[in-house]
């Protein structure tokens, strides 16, 4: 009796070691994430908080539990906003611990460059607000999801708000409008669509390039103080941003005549300049700076109130750049989250998986709400055509100290942001002969 006794006791142990090991072995799967990241060169006060953000906000999910248990395992390589660097990034991170789930090349150069690498790798890219515009035609680019909005979308709703400030859109007849943008495919990319709208509400267009990094700008303003524009369309990055307002300043161009893309309205792109920025506008495709959003209080209190932060100070959680690195990983998260409601919760997904997560999106209100994310994102969907899921931007202000939401959100023209996309994609599809990819 005592030997079945022993024995029983002995299965016991042994079947509970086996129990643990399973339970341990379910709670280690981890699920990477590399990051693409640049905290060095030019461009590093832009790139610096948006790689805090998205680390701060992995390390939420992961405090939280991961996604359905499954905790992330994120890896930074530092790209200096080089192509170069970054497709070296991707070519070596794209298949450790597993495999990448997803990329995010945080250039416009690099997307460019990577967009048939990871066609052929299986690995999505998604791209919030820069990369290649067109590829929201899941038709033609199905491993690309410039999810949240596009460089069209930002553009179109600028020369919404400035119809709105003469009255209407009919009004600009006349007008004068200056592109004034970095010499590169992110600042050029607009152009056949800034060359529609003035075809048709007849402002005359001035296009003014500006050779980066833009340190070098008097001859550009000179011009301006020459032409007189009724508006200017700021598509700068970096230290152009800056410049461009300081030389504004100095010929004595209203800076409130002037709407920035997406990328230049920051903090990084108005703080050195102040009072001298003040009335400066910029499109917000999603997220704007929001110290108020649950997210970044349960991120301050969850975190940084517990020496668990990235960013070296406090203050810049809750910035325009950082937001918009919260956002970056949001979208990555619930891709994985929505792969695994299809292929299995609690486990690790691949890169097909994920991009059939990032196809199959669906963030309502309720779900926005339930993250923190209210007052900064609103719903989107995408599909396996539309891999943008959002055609909404609002317009923020600089009131000389900081940046604030001076719009509602307003709807680009959805006709007039897919012809000039699905010109584009449907080119590039012609050139690498892509058949269509949805039924």
């Amino acid at each position: 009796m005592k030997r079945l006794t022993a024995f029983a006791a002995a299965t016991l142990v042994a079947g509970s070691a086996l129990l643990a090991a399973g339970t341990a072995a379910a709670q280690d799967a981890q699920q990477y994430i590399p990051l693409l990241t640049y905290r060095t060169g030019p461009y590093a006060p832009s790139g610096i908080p948006a790689a805090d953000g998205m680390m701060d906000y992995y390390k939420l999910v992961n405090a939280r539990g991961g996604i359905n248990g499954v905790k992330l395992l994120t890896e930074e390589c530092e790209t200096g906003y080089d192509t170069a660097r970054t497709v070296e990034c991707y070519e070596r991170m794209k298949t450790k611990n597993g495999g990448a789930a997803l990329i995010q090349p945080w250039s416009t150069g690099a997307t460019f460059a990577i967009t048939e690498k990871a066609d052929a790798d299986k690995i999505p890219l998604l791209i919030l607000g820069y990369g290649r515009g067109d590829s929201a035609n899941g038709n033609v680019f199905k491993w690309v999801f410039p999810v949240g909005g596009n460089y069209q979308v930002g553009d179109d709703v600028i020369i919404q708000a400035m119809g709105q400030r003469e009255g209407g859109l009919d009004k600009l007849k006349g007008k004068k409008i200056a592109v004034v943008y970095h010499d590169s495919p992110y600042g050029k990319e607009t152009l056949p669509l800034l060359r529609k709208r003035a075809e048709m509400h007849g402002f005359t267009l001035s296009e003014l390039p500006v050779t980066a990094p833009g340190v070098e700008q008097k001859s550009t303003w000179l011009q301006v103080r020459r032409d007189k524009p009724d508006f200017i369309l700021l598509r700068g990055y970096g230290v152009m941003t800056p410049t461009a307002l300081k030389e504004a300043q100095a010929i004595g161009y209203a800076r409130d005549k002037i709407y920035g893309s997406w990328w230049a309205g920051s903090e990084a792109d108005t703080r050195d300049v102040g009072e001298g920025a003040k009335g400066y506008n910029a499109v917000v495709l999603q997220s704007s700076a929001n110290r108020d959003a649950k997210v970044v209080k349960d991120i301050l209190s969850d975190l940084y109130a517990k020496g668990q932060g990235t960013a070296d100070k406090e203050s810049i959680v809750g910035e325009v750049l950082y937001v918009r690195g919260l956002l970056a990983a949001l979208f990555s998260v619930e891709a994985i989250r929505t792969a695994q409601e299809k292929f299995g919760k609690g486990k690790v997904m691949n890169g097909e998986q994920v991009r059939w997560g990032l196809e199959n999106l669906d963030i309502t209100q309720a779900h926005i709400d339930a993250l923190g994310f209210g007052g900064i994102l609103q719903p989107i969907k995408t599909t396996c055509t539309d891999h943008m899921g959002s055609y909404a931007a609002r317009i923020s202000t600089w009131d000389g100290k900081q940046w604030k939401v001076s719009s509602d959100w307003m709807a680009a023209d959805k006709a007039l942001v897919d012809a000039i996309d699905n010109a584009s994609s449907e080119k590039y599809a012609k050139e690498h002969n892509i058949k269509p990819q949805c039924n």
